[in-house]
């Protein structure tokens, strides 16, 4: 845990200037995309979404995170996600249309990254040892926020990659201390689940196997048990170290 946290006192002095320079061209972007959903729109969201899991990849946890024992591994599935991010802009796969039905759930996942330094100060720590909104579960959020903004159709290999990540926030909690991650397990398992229901239910034919009425409570089974299997599994790595 001692680590943990020296990484991130390490990260937020060092790059605090270009947290801050990120984060305003988040905002400046996610304005942008909502008042006016056009290709140029699109597109600037999906490079700086690109730019932004490359940060985390390689910034934050191959070289600030050097010192924790699974930085490689965090870097590689980041990376993965930039990828599939690449491959969403060169395809166009996700559109960005607007979805009006979850505007207020999709508005309170798009301000929490802002919460996560918040509530480390609340529980009194102080900079640079506090959670950042330029951090992994902070960036998390703010993509499900979008997505579930523009939920119309969206790329389902991303949103499995950000339920792992929403998952192993419940055991970071206990094991790092931080209980900012409550806000990333709480506020996106109820959205994830919303992805799935969104594409079962509206986007299948009518005719499936299993038939319509039993696909929402399948839904939330496997996504229970999806997360009992990740939060599982970060338990005996984790214990591994203690």
């Amino acid at each position: 845990m001692e680590t943990f946290w020296k990484t991130i006192a390490l990260y937020n002095s060092s790059t605090w200037v270009y947290q801050l320079i990120i984060t305003l061209t988040g905002i400046c972007l996610t304005a942008y995309l909502i008042k006016k959903p056009c290709r140029r729109s699109i597109i600037s969201m999906k490079i700086f979404l690109i730019a932004l899991y490359l940060w985390i990849s390689i910034v934050y946890f191959y070289i600030y995170c050097a010192e924790r024992s699974y930085n490689n591994v965090m870097a590689i599935f980041w990376g993965i996600l930039a990828a599939s991010w690449l491959w969403d802009l060169l395809t166009g796969y996700t559109p960005f249309e607007r979805n009006h039905k979850y505007t207020r759930l999709a508005c309170f996942l798009l301000c929490m990254p802002f919460l996560y330094p918040i509530a480390s100060i609340l529980r009194g720590m102080d900079f640079p040892t506090i959670t950042s909104p330029v951090m992994p579960c902070s960036v998390v959020v703010f993509t499900i926020g979008i997505l579930l903004m523009f939920s119309r159709k969206i790329n389902l290999f991303i949103v499995l990659l950000l339920c792992h990540w929403a998952m192993i926030g419940f055991s970071k909690t206990f094991f790092f201390k931080i209980p900012e991650d409550y806000l990333l397990a709480s506020a996106s398992v109820p959205a994830i689940y919303l992805f799935f229901k969104e594409y079962f239910l509206c986007n299948l034919h009518d005719v499936t196997k299993p038939q319509t009425k039993y696909i929402n409570w399948l839904l939330i089974i496997l996504c229970i048990g999806v997360g009992i299997i990740l939060m599982g599994t970060l338990f005996i790595e984790l214990a591994k170290d203690i």
